[in-house]
């Protein structure tokens, strides 16, 4: 992370004006660390990394499960991470589904047949869709839920292998 002069960010290669009214040369970043610090320069660690889908910060987690917080006296449930991606699953499922939504619509209007292919792959994305939402109810922890969406080498996680129309 950056040098920092009185809260500001004090870039490497650039000049820069203390607030005496020193002006510092761009080459200012071949000084010391002792140096920079006697002339008011402070050292900003850089944030510690995190996965932003599963934790708010490097140390706080998302909830699981749907919270319920009072505001201005009023409850309000925020939805917990079992929740949203329950839906998003849903929503995959409803996307997946919706380019041969006409051929059940055609059967339903005019008795004809679905080909076994379509209603094959039909069935294998709706068994998915519950095999997904089955595992996130299951996921007990944070490192249950992330590896329903963490592939491996050898394999494809389960809220990644979505059901493929012909293979």
């Amino acid at each position: 992370m950056p040098w920092l002069y009185t809260g500001r960010v004090i870039r490497e290669g650039h000049g820069w004006t203390d607030s005496d009214g020193v002006q510092h040369p761009r080459n200012w970043g071949i000084w010391s660390d002792e140096e920079k610090a006697d002339r008011g320069m402070v050292w900003q660690d850089e944030p510690a990394s995190f996965d932003s889908r599963y934790y708010w910060d490097a140390d706080t987690a998302k909830s699981l499960n749907d919270v319920t917080e009072t505001i201005n006296g009023e409850s309000i449930i925020m939805p917990g991470l079992k929740t949203v991606h329950i839906a998003k699953t849903k929503e995959i499922t409803n996307s997946l589904l919706a380019p041969t939504d006409w051929y059940v619509i055609r059967k339903a209007e005019r008795s004809t047949a679905i080909p076994s292919d379509i209603a094959s792959h039909r069935e294998a994305v709706l068994d998915h869709c519950d095999d997904v939402i089955a595992a996130i109810s299951a996921a007990s922890d944070m490192d249950a839920f992330i590896a329903l969406y963490t592939n491996t080498e050898d394999t494809v996680a389960v809220g990644n292998n979505w059901p493929v129309l012909g293979e």
